[in-house]
């Protein structure tokens, strides 16, 4: 046991970033962020609105890309190699998956929502999607829940399980980390609970990281948790130590609910 915590710990991160800066024309949105999360982690970040929270979520998959005033300087590496450094933009997001706020099914059946980045790809073989289907749905513990209705359309889910099927939608593209931009605030607390729950399960598999200003949430899914403040990265570390001895007194206020 001793031997497998120590191979653990000497694992390298999966997600490594140094002195970060992100710029929107001359608004400076995130100022000299270091952060590393390790593979099969879940990292929640945490803070006021417009803090910063979804522009570094966003800087995982560069989606910040489609935004012209855009500025990144600094380093952001996935497994060693530099997200900005020519990495293939097409590759990165599908090893980077994204899960945002309002359930975004597409409007066609649920078959067909999953298989369609696969076949966007140029997988055909229908009996290789109806695997991947399956696989990805039960993953995303949505399976028994539709299995019987694969050809009707998405759109005719409830809200929890829209959700569901995004993230099954995510997972049909094999990545390695999830990004979750406050998944679950749309959603009533018994959906609330189940994406809750999923978390735990897909973190046997995945990194992840999730947006969220339920400070209960990340406590409960996160083993780190980041604070940002007026696009500073204020405190990171362990979700245990930042909720109960945080180390700056801002991270205290905002937790004990003096601000935000």
């Amino acid at each position: 046991m001793n031997e497998q915590k120590t191979m653990e710990k000497k694992e390298n991160p999966k997600l490594d970033v140094q002195e970060l800066d992100v710029f929107y024309g001359t608004f400076h949105a995130l100022k000299k962020i270091t952060f590393t999360l390790h593979p099969r982690e879940i990292a929640a970040f945490i803070g006021p609105s417009g803090c910063g929270k979804s522009t570094f979520l966003r800087v995982f998959n560069r989606m910040n890309d489609l935004i012209p005033s855009c500025q990144v300087i600094g380093t952001a590496l996935i497994d060693g190699k530099d997200i900005y450094g020519g990495m293939d933009v097409t590759e990165l997001r599908s090893r980077v998956g994204m899960v945002f706020q309002k359930p975004n099914p597409f409007n066609m059946s649920i078959f067909d929502n999953i298989a369609y980045g696969p076949r966007m790809q140029g997988q055909r073989d229908r009996r290789i999607l109806a695997e991947l289907v399956e696989t990805s749905l039960a993953k995303a513990a949505l399976w028994d829940e539709v299995k019987d209705r694969l050809k009707r359309s998405a759109m005719g889910l409830s809200g929890g399980q829209q959700q569901r099927l995004c993230i099954a939608r995510s997972i049909a593209m094999q990545p390695e980390i999830i990004l979750m931009d406050e998944p679950t605030s749309a959603l009533d607390p018994l959906a609330t609970g189940k994406i809750e729950a999923l978390m735990g399960e897909l973190k046997k598999e995945y990194t992840i990281i999730i947006v969220t200003h339920a400070m209960h949430q990340a406590a409960r899914v996160s083993d780190k948790t980041a604070f940002f403040l007026l696009g500073d990265l204020v405190e990171y570390n362990d979700t245990k130590t930042v909720f109960t001895t945080p180390r700056d007194s801002r991270t205290e206020a905002y937790i004990s609910g003096r601000f935000g």
